[in-house]
């Protein structure tokens, strides 16, 4: 593919790069400054690109790469915290609010980001961007099997914070 050729599809592709990068990074900042550099890395290899490959999802997997360069950069794997932001909070039901609706949103979001990072990325493919098992594969460049073994443990882990809210409530 010719650089030109992807410059004239980034335009339709940079809302759900930004979410995604946005669901990774947990700042509104940091994501935008990551879809940058992703954009521009997908630029400059654009001849890399291969005929029937999805140049959405080559971006996808650029955009995954680039986090996980800045996380090594930074040597903050272990001590990254949630920061909400204006964006995120407007997607759920006001946090301060009673509804039920608004606190188990509020739960499903905390629930997926204390998930290990490798599981958080598949789940939100998968879940929240509607990747398929094989494209999400392609995307961060592992197995298929991989995939669905993260994805799996995920679920079983949210699964169980959820179980064992419900028994304590009992």
């Amino acid at each position: 593919m010719k650089q030109t050729d992807l410059s004239l599809l980034l335009p339709d592709m940079l809302p759900r790069l930004w979410s995604f990068a946005f669901r990774l990074s947990r700042n509104r900042y940091d994501a935008e400054e990551l879809v940058q550099r992703a954009c521009i890395r997908g630029l400059e290899r654009a001849h890399q690109l291969r005929a029937g490959t999805s140049a959405l999802n080559w971006m996808f997997s650029i955009v995954h790469s680039t986090w996980l360069n800045d996380l090594k950069q930074r040597d903050q794997r272990s001590q990254l915290q949630a920061e909400w932001s204006d964006t995120l909070s407007e997607t759920v039901a006001d946090p301060g609010s009673a509804s039920e609706a608004g606190a188990l949103a509020q739960q499903i979001i905390a629930a997926v980001e204390r998930l290990p990072e490798a599981q958080r990325v598949v789940l939100l493919l998968v879940s929240v961007e509607g990747f398929g098992y094989q494209e999400a594969a392609d995307a961060l460049q592992i197995p298929v099997g991989t995939v669905m073994s993260r994805l799996s443990r995920a679920r079983r882990t949210i699964g169980a914070l959820f179980d064992d809210d419900c028994k304590t409530a009992r």
